[in-house]
């Protein structure tokens, strides 16, 4: 039926399309889309896209918290990145807005070595309603990759604990 030199490179087109797509961590489908294999769990998965996306330019990070996850008020906002992300971030150009209303804030700290972004708002931001975080100025790693930015909060008179809230999947190309 068919012959062998067919058969064989059929399998072995196969193996090595199977071990692509094994060898992936993620596949994105643009900025803020679907992406599947991630290691996050599709509840835990929150939407956010840079405008440029591209390595080693400056950029504008966009990175939206939904309402249904904002249960309580929050009192600060930290944003942890991995190591081998190593772009850099304006703390100046860091704004934070509510229901498209811009919140004051009242600080925000770049701790490079430890990998994390806190933002302070002047004021609590009340629950209930969808958060956006708009990162400018950022320069992109020389290095394109899919990094993982969790955000962790802290509500008002709560106990000095960060509660999880979800990741956002950044792709740079």
């Amino acid at each position: 039926m068919f012959s062998r030199s067919f058969v064989k490179r059929a399998l072995a087109g196969l193996a090595i399309a199977g071990c692509l797509l094994a060898g992936l961590p993620a596949i994105a489908l643009a900025q803020g889309g679907i992406t599947i294999f991630s290691g996050v769990a599709r509840e835990n998965q929150l939407k956010g896209w840079a405008e440029n996306g591209k390595s080693g330019t400056w950029d504008r990070y966009y990175l939206e918290i939904p309402s249904k996850k904002m249960k309580l008020a929050i009192a600060q906002i930290s944003i942890t990145y991995p190591k081998y992300y190593k772009g850099e971030f304006d703390i100046k150009e860091v704004e934070v807005r509510v229901k498209n209303k811009a919140v004051k804030l009242q600080e925000v700290n770049w701790d490079k070595e430890n990998q994390f972004l806190e933002i302070y708002p002047e004021e609590p931001i009340p629950a209930g309603g969808k958060v956006q975080i708009i990162l400018s100025n950022v320069k992109n790693p020389s290095f394109g990759g899919m990094f993982y930015f969790n955000c962790r909060i802290q509500a008002p008179g709560d106990v000095p604990i960060y509660r999880y809230l979800g990741t956002w999947i950044m792709s740079i190309t």
